[in-house]
């Protein structure tokens, strides 16, 4: 199951996050947020730990 990890203001830094946390070996998924212009960031639930603490290192 999918699970939304980040919520970003553009495809860009959608984009950005995505490749970085793919270079780490993660599975990531984009996708448009129905509200608004944001992008939702998605990986696997499983891998929600070791994700969260590359993507501090990311966003930091």
């Amino acid at each position: 199951m999918w699970t939304v990890i980040y919520i970003a203001p553009n495809e860009k830094v959608a984009t950005k996050i995505k490749d970085q946390l793919t270079a780490e070996g993660f599975l990531v998924k984009i996708r448009e947020s129905q509200v608004s212009n944001q992008f939702e960031i998605l990986v696997p639930k499983g891998e929600l730990g070791e994700i969260h603490e590359v993507l501090t290192k990311i966003l930091t």
